[in-house]
């Protein structure tokens, strides 16, 4: 897919300032960026903010202060109905707590992006299932009979593969990634990893991996310590 602002950054925050109502400020970041096909690694403890960023990243929450740019798109100066637009046709999202729907298959799943953002049903053809059994083959589930399953019957593992398939269907410009390793081994973790990357650099997207786990910044092209630009300095 091509945005509209095809020499802006992928994401740019400027002098970003959030506070709940009748709370001390969560976030207060003068500069982040993610370039476009970068992998970058954002660090940060439970309570750091790290889901807060990512919930104005992708247009669900206002700043009170600043710019967030997603494809040269000023998130917070778009009608919700634009912000919705640009987080279908751009954003592919693996959720902390996954957010699949339960009483759809494991491919009903994977091809539900493709029903809100047309620009991604184009892209993936005239047939989306076989996508989804491609993502899904390559991220370890490979076996048929899983396909018409409920996603409630997985295992967390499987259910966490399959939130990722469906990020990643129909090709989304930016990659987000909120904690998606928790429920696998170190080696299957690595090796998820390497296969998200894979996938995003095939399309050209650019990968925000979130995590706690620090051991994890050598995977990718370059890593930010929320601590050290967050200066609000205080739990989410």
């Amino acid at each position: 897919m091509l945005p509209d602002a095809p020499n802006a950054d992928a994401i740019r925050v400027e002098s970003l300032r959030f506070a709940w109502p009748g709370h001390p400020p969560v976030l207060d970041i003068d500069r982040f960026t993610l370039a476009r096909g970068e992998k970058l690694f954002l660090r940060g403890p439970s309570g750091s903010g790290k889901s807060t960023l990512l919930g104005l990243i992708a247009g669900v929450l206002s700043p009170e202060t600043g710019m967030i740019e997603v494809l040269g798109h000023d998130m917070a100066k778009l009608s919700a109905a634009k912000r919705d637009r640009v987080r279908a046709d751009h954003l592919g999202v693996i959720f902390q707590m996954f957010n699949l729907v339960p009483y759809l298959s494991v491919t009903g799943n994977v091809t539900l992006p493709l029903h809100f953002s047309p620009a991604r049903r184009k892209a993936v053809g005239a047939h989306p299932d076989e996508e989804a059994r491609r993502l899904l083959d390559r991220l370890g589930l490979s076996d048929p009979a899983l396909l018409d399953r409920r996603v409630s019957d997985l295992s967390v593992g499987q259910q966490q593969r399959v939130a990722a398939a469906r990020a990643l269907m129909g090709g989304p410009d930016i990659v987000i990634a909120d904690e998606p390793t928790s429920a696998l081994d170190a080696d299957a973790r690595d090796r998820f990893i390497q296969l998200l990357s894979e996938e995003a650099g095939r399309t050209g997207a650019a990968l925000l991996f979130v995590s706690h786990d620090a051991s994890l910044a050598r995977l990718f092209d370059r890593a930010v310590d929320l601590s050290e630009i967050n200066k609000a300095g205080v739990s989410a």
